[in-house]
């Protein structure tokens, strides 16, 4: 992994974390607990301040950053879907963020609330819990059922379970 203090921000990563040869993390931001970071992945607090809850996904090539002297926090337990990106922005707890979607400046995200793959949470908009939300902008499209909080929570938990796995069994091959 590639990890930068600059100006004075320094990065703090639990030791339960797992973050990949290829991530970047530079600068004030917090890695709580057993989160998974995967390769590619940008997680830039050089200007503002990022924290990551434990039980948290980031996947390949996740993009998080903050507005000068502004906060990204990401609950506990959320997916990080590959290449979305969360630029200033609350994510709730156990919330999905689908692959190549993007929270921008100031929105919200509530616990357990989908978004669809590709879609735009727009500047200051609020995704109320447990809803379902795709588009450009995003717009509520239903109710999170129960049966897909389920399903996910196992999901969810295999990515804590990677943080181990990756550490002991991830091999460089030559």
């Amino acid at each position: 992994m590639t990890v930068y203090t600059f100006e004075g921000r320094i990065p703090h990563i639990s030791e339960e974390a797992y973050v990949s040869p290829s991530a970047t993390i530079i600068g004030d931001v917090t890695i709580t607990g057993e989160v998974w970071v995967g390769p590619g992945a940008v997680i830039r607090g050089d200007y503002g301040k990022i924290v990551i809850g434990d039980g948290t996904a980031v996947e390949d090539n996740v993009v998080i950053h903050a507005r000068p002297g502004k906060e990204t926090i990401i609950g506990e337990h959320v997916t990080l879907g590959h290449s979305c990106v969360i630029h200033t922005a609350t994510i709730g707890d156990f919330a999905v963020i689908g692959m190549h979607s993007t929270v921008t400046d100031f929105a919200e995200v509530g616990k357990w609330a989908v978004i669809a793959e590709h879609a735009l949470v727009k500047t200051k908009q609020v995704i109320e819990p447990e809803k379902i939300a795709g588009g450009v902008p995003a717009r509520v499209i239903k109710d999170v059922p129960e049966e897909f909080k389920k399903l996910w929570a196992d999901y969810k938990y295999n990515y804590t379970s990677f943080c181990k796995r990756y550490k002991n069994n991830l091999k460089e091959k030559l």
